[in-house]
């Protein structure tokens, strides 16, 4: 499915619809989806290079959306550091075209992040180990990001245990993915792996992506927000383990 037939780009847009409604439910979720589900059908190169637009035009608005950037970006930047130094260090993987080892990582990442959401506690991190602790979990979230095309674990939990006011935490996560979806990029170019083609259609897949945002924020004011998440997260799990044992069938 590597041409981008009719019915590949026809998935696609429909990948990204779906991604963009998570999200305008949720306001978080795309870039996890999509790979979940390209990673299916396309290999985890080719669907993280399709990802690159679509997130970073979504993640950029909700970064910049938010008031107070400098005071995030001054308290979260030796996390964003680390998430470039992890990532850049990480795209050998998924560059590297061993595709049964990195749909085997996206799968575990995928179905981890999922179990966490559904059942962990809410933690707190304590002001005196953030200063040590955003390093690595930026590096940590750096090196999956680079195998897997999947930027949430370790990020989202810890930045949702820093104890960020509602705004500051939509905002955070906006600089998160933002980071995480630059720093993949420009890894995955510095393998010269980057495909016209690919980015091509990464840019008209952000029209799918807004569209389902616009969407899902219609469907928010419908529906139980805490339904769809369980829903949205036990489909996660699941394709995740398909993912993660597939190359053991």
């Amino acid at each position: 499915m590597s041409d981008f037939s009719i019915p590949v780009i026809t998935a696609i847009t429909a990948t990204f619809f779906v991604a963009g409604l998570v999200k305008g439910i949720t306001g978080m979720g795309l870039p996890t989806v999509a790979m979940g589900v390209l990673g299916a059908l396309l290999s985890p190169l080719a669907a993280a290079t399709l990802l690159i637009v679509p997130s970073f035009v979504t993640n950029a608005w909700q970064l910049f959306a938010g008031a107070d950037f400098r005071a995030i970006l001054g308290r979260l930047w030796p996390m964003m550091l680390a998430i470039v130094v992890g990532t850049m260090l990480g795209a050998s993987f998924i560059a590297g075209g061993d595709t049964v080892l990195t749909t085997a990582t996206l799968g575990a990442a995928l179905a981890s992040y999922a179990l966490y959401t559904l059942f962990a506690r809410q933690i707190s991190v304590p002001g005196a180990a953030e200063r040590w602790m955003s390093p690595l979990v930026g590096v940590v979230t750096g090196l999956i990001t680079g195998c897997t095309g999947v930027f949430v674990i370790p990020a989202v939990p810890y930045l949702q245990a820093l104890g960020l006011s509602k705004d500051d935490l939509v905002q955070a996560l906006g600089l998160s993915f933002t980071v995480s979806t630059v720093a993949l990029a420009a890894g995955i170019g510095a393998q010269g792996a980057f495909q016209i083609e690919r980015l091509a259609i990464s840019v008209i897949a952000v029209i799918p992506a807004l569209a389902g945002m616009w969407a899902g924020q219609v469907v928010r004011d419908r529906i139980s927000p805490s339904t769809f998440r369980r829903g949205f997260l036990l489909f996660l799990f699941l394709l995740g383990v398909e993912m993660a044992i597939r190359p053991f069938l």
